[in-house]
């Protein structure tokens, strides 16, 4: 199932090791802050080596000439899906995607498709209002961060399953949508505030689910896979 990307978030390289040879069938990893910050970039070198697609989710958010640096960097690794904030503003977003551009030249590598986190999906539009003190409804304030990095030049947006059909009829089918807080029915929520299962979320418009826990916290980890995998082929 080429739409789901699994997480990796573990703290060390021999863990990752183990969920990699243990979800064998899976094409698409993601790398997070934990991972990445523990083994630097080993870790893409190794998903490389066993032709795995990965998403580089660093969340960059910072100034401009600092993101720019970091992106550029990011830019030489071949991943296929790097993240930053929207909220960094226009002039991060833009310098973010010259960095890319750059980094990928001088390695001679395809630079990776930028992604904007409009807002993260543990935090409700309670949290939203009350914490952050955003004016806006939280589905507004998502899509607002979406046109933003449209706007900027960016590839596409991480969003809630449940923003994901409001913003592909505003941002069109080419603006990549990558949904985390999928969950099946049989699954726990965890601390994801604004979930779908997964089948919903694609009927919604999202290109990628990111499909953690209920897959790499289970029991039996490939089981849980197939099953997720046997219910998107069936919907």
């Amino acid at each position: 199932m080429q739409k789901i990307i699994v997480p990796l978030d573990v703290a060390n390289e021999s863990d990752a090791l183990t969920l990699i040879e243990k979800l064998k069938e899976v094409t698409f990893f993601k790398v997070g802050l934990e991972l990445f910050t523990s083994c630097g970039p080993k870790i893409i070198k190794l998903l490389k080596s066993r032709q795995k697609k990965i998403f580089l989710d660093l969340k960059f958010h910072d100034i401009p000439n600092t993101v720019k640096g970091g992106c550029r960097s990011a830019g030489r690794y071949g991943v296929d899906l790097l993240t930053i904030h929207a909220a960094a503003g226009k002039d991060a977003l833009k310098a973010a995607t010259e960095g890319l551009a750059e980094g990928a030249m001088q390695a001679g590598v395809e630079p990776p498709k930028l992604i904007a986190i409009t807002l993260l999906t543990s935090i409700s539009s309670r949290q939203l209002a009350f914490d952050l003190k955003v004016p806006l409804e939280l589905p507004e304030y998502a899509l607002q961060m979406a046109l933003l990095a449209k706007e900027c030049g960016l590839n596409g947006a991480v969003c809630s399953p449940q923003e994901a059909a409001h913003l592909r009829d505003v941002c069109g089918d080419d603006f990549l949508l990558v949904c985390p807080g999928v969950r099946p029915t049989w699954a726990d929520k965890g601390d994801q505030k604004r979930t779908f299962t997964p089948a919903q979320a694609l009927q919604a418009g999202a290109d990628y689910l990111v499909i953690g826990r209920p897959i790499t916290a289970a029991d039996r980890p490939v089981l849980a896979w197939k099953k997720i995998c046997e219910e998107l082929t069936s919907s």
